[in-house]
Parts: C-alpha cells; sequence; structure tokens
C-alpha cells in the first residue's frame, strides 16, 4: 500500500513511467517497491451531452505519513506525469486508519 488511482493517463503512459516512479515514492516512504499498486481506471467523461478527455487525476489511498511526506510524494507523480508531455495533473490523497484496514481478517493496528 499505497494504492494509485489514476484517470486521464492512458496504460502505457503509466507504463513509461512506473518503474521509476515506484522507485521513488518507495525510497521515499522507506518502503519495499511491491507495497504499491497502480490501477489505470477506464472512464468515460461527458460535457454537455458530448464525451470528452478525462483530465489527469490521481487519487492516492495510503496511510498517512504526515504532510511532509505528502507534498513530496505529490511532487513526484506531479514530476513524472508532466514528463509524459501532460501539461497539468492533480492528486488527492484519502488516508486509511490503521484500525479499520484488515489483511486476512487482522487489523493493520493489532500488533
Amino acid at each position: 500500500m499505497p494504492h494509485l488511482y489514476i484517470r486521464g493517463i492512458s496504460v502505457d503512459q503509466t507504463k513509461e513511467i512506473s518503474t521509476q516512479l515506484v522507485k521513488d515514492l518507495a525510497r521515499l516512504c522507506e518502503c519495499g517497491e511491491d507495497n504499491f499498486t497502480l490501477e489505470v481506471l477506464n472512464s468515460t467523461f461527458v460535457f454537455d451531452k458530448n464525451e470528452v478527455p478525462a483530465y489527469p487525476f490521481i487519487e492516492v489511498k495510503w496511510f498517512d505519513r504526515g504532510k511532509a511526506i505528502q507534498n513530496q510524494f505529490a511532487g513526484i507523480i506531479s514530476k513524472y506525469v508532466r514528463s509524459l508531455g501532460v501539461p497539468e495533473v492533480e492528486v488527492a490523497f484519502s488516508a486509511f486508519l490503521e484500525a479499520d484496514y484488515y489483511l486476512n481478517g487482522k487489523s493493520f493496528a493489532e500488533e
């Protein structure tokens, strides 16, 4: 964990940046690269009766690591997405509480 839900960026674009992106994020979070999930969501966006291109938006679901790490994390994501020629990208965070997150029926808050 963290999970990155990616909209407005293609699977091929995500593949292009995925290796180094995850390496940099793992280094920042001091965790293994295998803790990360990148999911490219296929969505259809509609405005004024027309299908429109999706706006680049990355939603990060994770355990809170503090504002300083969060700011750096968003900066790393933005740097890699913008390296694809994307002029703007939005990043939003949702934090899980360890007590509310389970692996095989056991809360992460349990020792």
